[in-house]
């Protein structure tokens, strides 16, 4: 039997396992652009949709024991995912949603829209996420980087999350073990966040959604929603904001490709029909080279990267 052969019999395996575990929420050869907010991405050998962390803990233990790379996926926000596509195996969190209250305290499973979870703390007259109102990404990618916005993060009134190791065991860990910043998390690299909980204080459920409607309205005049991206491609340089510095290097409006600078506001990066991950990547160096060399400072990506580049 020659190496292609081996190769196939070895993927036929793995493959015929995931499908007999997971049915029609197994998808091989999925193209990862219906799984990202940019509309971009090549495609996944594997891509499966646990509901639960049981089922979860099965694809890590199955990757570990076939040697297989394994990628987590949230709702697909703040990713770029490369043309070529992901090998191995795809876990997308999206369908591990539940969110609980109980007290004062708010419990999100990572899948959950951070939005909803805000939605359901507000409803509930509690305070301390609603200014993370209108983040289009996962309570588990938010925990992940410290997502935030209009002063308020991830992180202020989080008490702790739940893991999984690549052996499928979990486990609580406070806030107060995790060394984090802005847009910045430590400690948490070879884990999969499972849930967040946060301690949330009581307030005006009147007041609350007040603020969520202006946070809303904020961001609709200011961001170009009408568009896929992945959110703000760089995070904000000590002293000012990415796309300040973007603009004022003449930038705004630059295309490469389908994907664009945005016109409305030069910290996005949007796909304007059928942009490539080559395409994004291309202006994303191209803002980073004129911001270095018209005033000095090198911005940094926020964005993640998912597959082969």
């Amino acid at each position: 039997m020659g190496a292609a052969e081996n190769k196939t019999g070895f993927e036929m395996k793995w493959k015929n396992e995931l499908a007999a575990a997971f049915g029609e929420r197994c998808l091989f050869d999925e193209q990862l652009s219906r799984h990202t907010t940019y509309r971009i991405g090549g495609k996944a050998d594997a891509l499966v949709l646990p509901r639960d962390r049981g089922e979860l803990a099965f694809i890590l233990q199955l990757a570990g024991r076939e040697q297989l790379p394994l990628s987590v996926l949230g709702l697909g926000s703040n990713v770029l995912a490369a043309d070529a596509g992901v090998r191995g195996i795809v876990a997308a969190t999206k369908l591990m949603d539940g969110v609980s209250v109980s007290s004062n305290e708010v419990c999100a499973q990572c899948g959950a829209p951070l939005d909803k979870v805000v939605e359901c703390s507000i409803a509930s007259g509690l305070g301390g996420l609603e200014k993370l109102s209108g983040i289009p990404g996962s309570a588990g990618g938010a925990a992940r980087m410290n997502a935030g916005a209009f002063g308020q993060e991830t992180f202020d009134a989080l008490e702790s999350v739940d893991v999984m190791n690549s052996s499928g065991g979990t486990r609580t860990i406070p806030k107060s073990e995790i060394p984090h910043g802005y847009r910045r998390v430590e400690g948490l690299a070879g884990l999969i966040i499972l849930s967040a909980k946060w301690r949330l204080s009581p307030a005006s459920a009147t007041s609350l959604k007040k603020t969520r409607l202006e946070i809303l309205s904020k961001r609709a005049s200011s961001q170009p929603l009408e568009l896929p991206s992945a959110g703000s491609v760089f995070k904000r340089p000590e002293g000012g904001y990415a796309s300040a510095l973007i603009e004022a290097a003449g930038l705004k409006g630059l295309r490469s490709g389908d994907a664009q600078i945005s016109a409305k506001h030069a910290g996005f990066i949007v796909n304007v029909g059928s942009a490539t991950a080559k395409d994004v990547i291309a202006l994303a160096n191209r803002a980073k080279a004129e911001v270095r060399e018209k005033f000095g400072i090198e911005l940094e990506l926020e964005q993640i990267f998912l597959g082969e580049f």
